[in-house]
This record gives C-alpha cells, sequence and structure tokens, in this order.
C-alpha cells in the first residue's frame, strides 16, 4: 500500500486526459465519449483509494506528510516547485471524491452494462453479440474457463462470471434495483398513461426481461461462480422487502403503485438468481396486467376526485357549503403535510366504491391480484411458483424476505383500497366524486379478466385436485425454448408448507390492512400505524431517506462538478484558449493582410507600371514615320558595334 503513496500526482491525470480526448476528438460518439470518462475516473478511484486506506491505516501519519517533488520552474532569483503532498486531510478527500465520482459516472446512459456487452463481443468466439453465438454452449463454456484476477479485491474469477455481473448493472438502472431504485416512483408524476406504460409492460421490463433473454449466460456462470446469482437474487430480495416497507407509509395513490412496482420487479430478479426462470418470467407477464389495471384505474379514480374538488359546493378541506353546514364526510385533519385539494392523495378520498363502481370493481380485482389473493388471482399462481421454486432450491434467506414483502404487499393493498373506495368520504371531492366515462372504463373492464384468468394458464400439474385441469399453456410454450438452450430449470413438487405461506402472507396482509383502516381515518387524519410505530413509520414514509442521502451528496457534488467545468470551459482554460488563439489568428491575417498589400501587391503593381511606362516608351517607335524606322536602326547598329566589336578592338589594343 505504501507504494502506491508515490503515485499521487497521478489522480488527476486520467481524468484530465479523457477530458482533452473527449473534448478535442470523440464527443461527437457518446458512448465512447462515456466509456473514456468512465475509464478516466476509474483510474483515479484504483490509485486514489489505496493512498487513502494506506493513510488511515498509518499510524500517526499526520506526523509525517509525504511531500512529492516533481519539478521546478526557474523564476528568475529563486525557483517554484512542483509536487504533490499525501496527508489525512487529502486522504479523507481521496475517499470521498474518488468513490462519489466514480459513482456518479456508474450511475449514467448504462455504461457498466455496455462495458459487459463490449467483453461479451470481445472474449466471444467468435466476436459477435448475436444472441445464437454468444448464448451458444460452447462459447459459454469458453468464457466460463477464462479465468481474471481483479485488482486490488485479489479475487479470482471467470470472464462469464465478470460479463453476467456487469450486465445485471444495466438490469439495476433499468428495474429500478437497489440503490438505483429512486428515479422510478418519480417518473409516476407523469400522466397516468404514461405511468402505466412505464411501469407496468415497457420500459420497467426491459431490465428484467434482459436477464430473462440472457439466462444462459447466467445458469452457466451460476453454474461455475454461484456467487453471481446469488448476488442477482439478494439484490432482488431486498429490493422487494425495502420497497414494500416504504409503500405501506405512502400517502399518493400512484406512489403506492410505483413502489409496489419496485418490489413486484425485486420478485422477478430474485426469482431468476435462485434459477426459477419460468416463474420469474410468468410474473413478469402477470403483473403487467394487473398492474397496468392498477395504474389506470389510480388515473380513473383521481380524475373522479378532482372533478368532485370542482363540484363541491365548498372549496376542499373548508368543511362547510355555501350555507354553513358540515361538508360531506369532511372532518378536522391534523396532518401538517396534507393538501386538502389534491386528488392524489387518499386521505381525500373514500366512499369512492359507491361513486365510482366500475373503476373501483376493477381496482379491487387488480389489487387482490397484487396481493396473490389465492386460487382466483394470476398473481397467486406466478407468486407461488417463485415460492416454490425458491423453496425448493434452498434459498431460505431470500425466501423468508420474499415472503415478508408478500405479507407487506398485501397489507399496503388492503389499505389502499380501504382508504380510497370504502367507509365514507372524507372530503368534497370524494363525496361529489363520479364515475369516468366510456373510454377510460372500458380498458379497465378488458384488462380485469386477465388480472384474473391468466394465472390459470401457468396453474403447475402437480398441484392437487385443479392441477392439469387448465393446459400449463406458458410452460408447454416455453419447453422447448428451454431445451434449446440447454438450460435446467426447476420443477419443484407440491410442498404444502410453501402453500401454506402464500396463503397466511396473502390472506394474513390483506384482513390485517382491512382491521387496521377499516374504519377509514375517523381520528383525524392520522394513520394508525403512525401513531403505534411513531418514527419507524416516518423512517418508511421518507423512504429511509435514500432520496436526501443522494440530493445531499450526489446531486450537490454533480452540479459542484457542472459548475467546475463550466468554470474550465467559460472562464478559466478553454474558453481563453480559444479566445487567445482566435487573436493570435487575427493577427497573423493582419500581418498577412499588410505583407500582401505592401510587398506582393506592390511588387506587382511595380512590375505593371513599369511594363506600362516601357510600353509608352516603345510605342513611339512604331507611328509609320520612315525616319523614325531609320533611327531606330541606326541606333540598334550602333548598339551592337558598341556590344561585339568595340570589345575586341580595347582587347588588340
Amino acid at each position: 500500500m505504501q507504494g502506491f503513496l508515490n503515485l499521487a500526482w497521478l489522480l488527476p491525470v486520467p481524468p484530465f486526459l479523457a477530458f482533452v480526448a473527449i473534448i478535442l476528438f470523440l464527443n461527437r460518439n457518446k458512448t465512447v465519449s462515456g466509456l473514456i470518462a468512465l475509464g478516466g475516473v476509474l483510474v483515479s478511484f484504483i490509485i486514489g483509494w489505496p493512498i487513502a486506506f494506506a493513510v488511515f491505516t498509518t499510524p500517526h501519519f499526520g506526523e509525517h506528510p509525504l511531500y512529492g517533488e516533481l519539478f521546478t520552474i526557474p523564476t528568475g532569483m529563486s525557483s517554484l516547485l512542483i509536487g504533490y503532498q499525501v496527508d489525512p486531510a487529502n486522504a479523507i478527500m481521496l475517499f470521498m471524491v474518488c468513490f462519489l465520482l466514480l459513482m456518479i459516472f456508474i450511475y449514467s446512459g448504462d455504461v457498466i452494462m455496455f462495458a459487459g456487452m463490449m467483453l461479451l463481443y470481445m472474449w466471444s468466439v467468435p466476436s459477435t453479440l448475436t444472441f445464437e453465438h454468444v448464448l451458444a454452449m460452447p462459447n459459454l463454456e469458453h468464457l466460463a474457463s477464462m479465468t481474471l484476477t481483479i485488482p486490488l479485491l485479489g479475487i479470482t474469477t471467470s470472464a462469464l462470471a465478470v460479463i453476467a455481473v456487469l450486465i445485471f448493472f444495466g438490469t439495476i438502472g433499468k428495474s429500478a434495483q437497489f440503490p438505483l431504485h429512486v428515479w422510478l416512483p418519480d417518473a409516476m408524476e407523469g400522466p397516468t398513461p404514461v405511468s402505466a406504460m412505464i411501469h407496468a409492460a415497457t420500459m420497467v421490463s426491459a431490465g428484467v426481461f434482459l436477464v430473462v433473454r440472457m439466462y444462459p449466460l447466467y445458469y452457466v456462470a451460476g453454474e461455475t461462480t454461484p456467487n453471481v446469482m446469488e448476488f442477482v437474487a439478494l439484490i432482488g430480495a431486498f429490493t422487494a422487502l425495502f420497497a414494500s416497507f416504504i409503500a405501506v407509509a405512502q400517502w399518493d395513490i400512484k406512489r403506492v403503485l410505483a413502489y409496489s412496482t419496485i418490489a413486484q420487479l425485486g420478485y422477478m430478479v430474485a426469482a431468476l438468481g435462485t434459477g426459477a426462470y419460468l416463474a420469474g418470467f410468468f410474473h413478469l407477464i402477470t403483473h403487467a396486467f394487473f398492474k397496468g389495471l392498477l395504474f389506470m384505474g389510480s388515473g380513473s379514480v383521481i380524475h373522479g376526485v378532482e372533478h368532485g374538488m370542482h363540484e363541491g359546493h365548498a372549496p376542499a378541506g373548508d368543511g362547510h357549503d355555501d350555507h354553513g353546514h358540515a361538508g360531506h364526510g369532511v372532518i378536522h385533519r391534523k396532518d401538517g403535510d396534507l393538501d386538502p385539494n389534491d386528488p392524489q392523495d387518499m386521505r381525500n378520498m373514500g366512499g369512492l366504491l359507491r361513486k365510482m363502481p366500475i373503476t373501483g370493481w376493477t381496482f379491487i380485482i387488480g389489487g387482490l391480484a397484487l396481493a396473490g389473493f389465492p386460487f382466483i388471482s394470476a398473481g397467486f399462481w406466478s407468486k407461488d411458483e417463485i415460492f416454490s421454486s425458491v423453496f425448493h432450491t434452498n434459498d431460505i434467506l431470500v425466501f423468508v424476505m420474499l415472503a415478508l414483502s408478500a405479507l407487506l404487499t398485501a397489507f399496503y393493498t388492503a389499505r389502499q383500497i380501504t382508504l380510497t373506495f370504502l367507509a365514507k368520504p372524507r372530503t368534497e371531492g370524494a363525496a361529489h366524486a363520479h364515475e369516468s366515462n366510456w373510454l377510460m372504463t372500458l380498458p379497465l373492464i378488458l384488462i380485469a379478466p386477465f388480472a384474473v384468468a391468466l394465472g390459470w394458464f401457468g396453474i403447475p400439474k402437480n398441484f392437487p385436485l385443479i392441477g392439469g385441469i387448465v393446459p400449463n399453456f406458458f410452460e408447454n410454450v416455453m419447453e422447448t425454448y428451454i431445451e434449446y438452450q440447454h438450460i435446467e430449470v426447476p420443477h419443484p413438487e407440491f410442498n404444502i408448507l410453501v402453500l401454506a405461506t402464500s396463503l397466511l402472507v396473502s390472506l394474513g396482509g390483506l384482513a390485517l390492512g382491512w382491521f387496521v383502516y377499516r374504519r377509514g381515518l375517523p381520528d383525524g387524519q392520522i394513520d394508525p400505524l403512525r401513531r403505534w410505530l411513531g418514527p419507524v413509520w416516518w423512517a418508511m414514509h421518507r423512504k429511509f431517506w435514500v432520496d436526501e442521502l443522494y440530493n445531499y451528496t450526489i446531486v450537490p457534488f454533480t452540479r459542484g462538478t457542472a459548475k467546475f467545468m463550466y468554470l474550465i470551459d467559460d472562464v478559466w482554460v478553454i474558453d481563453p484558449i480559444i479566445n487567445a488563439i482566435g487573436i493570435v489568428t487575427i493577427w497573423i491575417a493582419k500581418f498577412a493582410g499588410g505583407f500582401d498589400r505592401y510587398v506582393i501587391d506592390g511588387v506587382v503593381n511595380a512590375l505593371g507600371t513599369l511594363a506600362a511606362k516601357s510600353g509608352n516608351v516603345l510605342r513611339n517607335i512604331q507611328n509609320g514615320q520612315v525616319q523614325v524606322y531609320l533611327m531606330v536602326l541606326v541606333v540598334s547598329i550602333t548598339i551592337w558595334l558598341l556590344l561585339t566589336v568595340l570589345p575586341a578592338v580595347l582587347t588588340l589594343v
């Protein structure tokens, strides 16, 4: 470690070289620019952290800081020393800056995934990215046989494991897995159709499907390096549990669904990480339907409540109509963070099942599917298959985390349904809400059957009594493809313990949620869980302050870096250099213009003047007079005699 101290002067060099290369040569190619930038900060990180930890682990290092001299610049009577110093203050900054800068670059446009793709391209035989070749078993075995040593960590692993982990970071970003989950709830701020599209069937599914599509690679990586699949499974399981805790303490009807989406994506990732290829993929499909139903249902709810607020006799939150009488169920609010005019806040709802029956019942169907209501809903069959597969592979920790997440999912689903559709209206907006038009309710009616019946096409053949009654269409379709990919997927036997767990977390969570919120919010607007859990509830409500952590670390650092780069670009370095080049260019142009005007043009003009004057003189000898021609002849003979005969005569003399 001590040897790294002498490399401290190198720390700013790689990012600066990357900066110069991008500015001068690579800025038109964003992909290459991103890789070069990431490479620059990665090299600085590899140099910086060993320096920092060498300082941290050296006793009394602060008493003897390290000084290094690079070169001196003569300044007349003395010289200017250029060098570096390593001390504890610098080491702490190296620890923070190198790491955060690397994380920021990793967080951006999927660079790690692209790095994995490039390694896959480079090391595959032949070098290609076509699925047919890179996922062929001989190529995967070839990659598994290649060994690599990771610098600093001293870990030796296979090239296939490195590629699998790098590509998985694309899933972490695209499917909002911890710690890159914070973007997805913010994405629900847009219009509801966009939210439904993003959260159900398109964008967020891409990350999970990336693992599904590349599963042969992960299968072989798991066979040769089990830690790879354990990493995938634990990230998914932790994300599912983490997001479920947050969803329990949210008020925004769409935000609850957003964190639910993160949790369900975690389910899928965890399933794939434990080898439950079919179960994870099946849950991806069923979730798309019931989550799309829920998001569109929430949009219909918001639409109805918002119109109800406009139609109410009194302003939302006033609690009285035009005659001074109490409004429809409007009660005194105790939560200071409540906006009485927010149509998305579930505290401003209640009793909407009577006002909006189509939206209400279809939302309840989607909610029961999300909660995994036994035997009927699609969510039950896909979740139960995940439970069975995970239990079959003895991943007990993952199983417990997913079971707790499922319990919380059923609980916050019951909470959402109860606060939104049951009990009494709590605001004028809810009291005056009405059903949405058929353009909004018809899609809900058409999707709702899929949230129920789609699961029946994935019932395991060995499930008691009903197994095999409806063909397992999903497994039948995928069976030949699984054989083609030369992978094995678990086919767990029926286990009563798994079924009991599934029933307990689903029905128990729904019952508990209904019991806690069955009366709505009778005691003002204070959530019962908030009273019971106190600071724990507040931590869940504030999303465990992960957003704040990013806002106080990565965001200001990024803004500061951007401002610093702006100063470099516009104030200190780039613009002054460009302006200096422009000034020098203008000076050169002025000098060249003067040289052209006074030298080149002067010579040319002088020759022209001489030619003109000579022409004027010679023109007189061609005026047609015999006397002039005779004079010219006499002069010419005289000149010839002077030039030829006279020198000869003078020589003889």
